[in-house]
């Protein structure tokens, strides 16, 4: 016999679907983002109740999270087969968070004595840290993410990164939670003081902070979106249609808005493979018959060779190049392979090279291949990139750029300390630019959240924020969080951010943002104490479980 729908509501399958349900509409590709204040009130009355209906409640909590995250992650099923199983692997592993989060806050709550709108919101943000940082980390889809277009809200990520965003919403959810009856305890009106207290702060810290100074100087800088499915890339008839398609695209940015500063390809976009060798690259056994230095002289000679493209599309375009390249390194310990950005200034010089730090685990590398080299085949990858060491400014008038690839946008303490460290060396840079591919993704809502996790590394920093992103979406994002509108489609309409799996060119007219990050200077450490605290109550919960282990093993 089926439960009416009153009482499935208040069961523990109804609760803790019905927040995660309300969650996955406040995300893209629905984006009902006023729905993420309420949201988690269901999984905050489970952690109230003192006792729960049905058998295996935290298993139940476990499949709506599981759920949750297949709808959420459902396109990293589309660039490969074989990456479903990825698709349902990290679904697997992120549904162990919901009940973690229910499970410590209910030791807080009912041992501890500690009130429900502190608990839930402190667990909560301890537990999106752990996440951006365990297993490599994965940040997209926090409960923060969904307020990016609420500007004065999200301006507390310079001092807390999303998670400070994702503990106000949370710490109003568990407020508009506590005021529900629950456990014979009748409505209570209270919380709405630390609700409005919260919210309040938080909107007047914003509208304090989008003061914005800007200051000279300025570039005028072209974002190159093109179009092309990424499997596209694999065939090699492919290239000179990808690099006719980028060039005709920068022809007609540099027609459309004049004198340019800078023009700036995706991830991989440029397709000659870039050779760079050190002084002493090792000399494989099949040049056996080459001295050693006609070996590293042929070899340098190649590796001017393949820079030649690039210094002929710089001094065509009489701009600066920053373009997504395969990058083949060759040293003492042979062939090193990067996915990097190369900087070229107008007279067709390469000035500068960065290399992606932060590698997709199974999307640019698999774990332990260079001790067990056959678990490449079994992957569609035809190689494991290298990751590269530091991060690069590349200076542009009076201003540093400095470049990000792909998905190292998505995690806070991954650009944070690519800005430390070269403010440490005296290079700080002015403006943030991502370059990515995501014609892995056909168009889908990863679009949406990619684009999402620059808004926040925007404010983080208080530096401008560029996308040139190979389908979409290339932005300008101001460091206040704002996607500036930044080109024209054709019905002569402006528009602020590139648009979804089709070509357009973007110009973004940045100035320095003179603002400081509490955020930049001292990191998570908010966050980091939410997390300590989430360690203090697993040790509480896990003690208090093998007391009572113990006390049925005696009876």
């Amino acid at each position: 016999m089926s439960l009416p729908v009153s009482q499935w509501c208040r069961s523990t399958p109804g609760r803790a679907a019905l927040s995660a349900l309300l969650l996955w509409a406040a995300l893209p590709p629905l984006g009902l983002w006023p729905l993420a204040w309420i949201a988690p009130l269901w999984w905050v009355l489970l952690i109230r109740q003192r006792q729960w209906s049905g058998r295996r409640p935290y298993c139940t909590l476990w499949a709506a999270g599981f759920l949750f995250w297949l709808a959420v992650l459902h396109w990293l099923r589309l660039p490969h087969p074989a990456t479903s199983i990825g698709w349902v692997a990290l679904s697997f592993y992120f549904a162990f968070y919901l009940p973690v989060f229910v499970g410590l806050s209910r030791v807080a709550v009912h041992r501890l004595r500690v009130p429900v709108i502190l608990a839930a919101p402190v667990v909560w943000a301890g537990l999106e840290l752990a996440r951006a940082h365990l297993l490599t980390g994965m940040t997209m889809a926090s409960l923060g993410h969904t307020q990016y277009r609420w500007i004065a809200v999200i301006q507390i990520a310079d001092l807390a990164g999303p998670y400070g965003v994702g503990f106000v919403v949370m710490s109003v959810a568990a407020c508009l939670a506590r005021m529900v009856p629950c456990d014979q305890r009748p409505p209570a009106i209270w919380p709405l003081v630390p609700a409005a207290a919260v919210f309040c702060a938080t909107l007047f810290y914003g509208y304090v902070r989008t003061s914005g100074e800007y200051a000279g100087p300025g570039a005028r800088i072209a974002l190159i979106q093109g179009s092309i499915d990424t499997e596209m890339k694999t065939d090699d008839g492919m290239r000179a249609r990808i690099h006719e398609h980028y060039r005709t695209l920068s022809e007609e940015a540099a027609g459309r808005y004049g004198k340019l500063d800078l023009i700036v390809w995706p991830e991989t976009m440029f397709r000659n493979t870039l050779i760079t060798c050190g002084s002493n690259a090792h000399k494989p056994d099949v040049y056996k018959d080459w001295t050693r230095e006609r070996y590293q002289r042929e070899l340098e000679a190649f590796a001017v060779e393949s820079r030649g493209e690039m210094g002929r599309l710089a001094r065509h375009f009489k701009a600066s190049m920053i373009l997504g390249v395969d990058n083949h390194h060759f040293d003492a310990d042979g062939v090193k392979v990067f996915n990097a950005a190369a900087f070229v200034r107008p007279n067709g010089r390469l000035a500068g090279i960065y290399r992606k730090n932060h590698l997709v685990m199974f999307g640019e590398y698999v774990p332990f291949v260079r001790y067990v080299p056959w678990l490449q085949r079994l992957t569609p990858l035809p190689v494991s990139l290298d990751a590269g060491v530091g991060p690069a400014a590349f200076p542009l008038g009076g201003l540093r750029i400095a470049p990000n690839i792909c998905y190292e946008s998505v995690l806070s303490h991954v650009i944070r300390r690519q800005v430390g460290t070269l403010k440490s060396q005296g290079a700080e840079p002015d403006v943030l630019v991502n370059l990515t591919n995501d014609g892995w993704f056909w168009g889908s809502s990863e679009l949406d959240l990619h684009l999402i996790c620059a808004v926040f590394r925007a404010v983080e920093c208080r530096k401008p924020f560029l996308i040139a992103a190979n389908t979409g979406f290339s932005a300008w994002i101001d460091g206040d969080g704002r996607i500036r509108p930044a080109w024209t489609d054709d019905k002569g309409r402006t528009r602020r951010q590139g648009p979804r799996r089709a070509a357009a060119v973007l110009l973004a007219e940045v100035r320095t943002d003179r603002r400081d990050s509490w955020y930049l200077r001292h990191g998570d450490w908010p966050a980091s104490a939410c997390l300590v605290a989430c360690m203090v109550l697993g040790v509480v919960g896990l003690w208090g479980a093998m007391k009572r282990f113990d006390v049925k093993r005696r009876k």
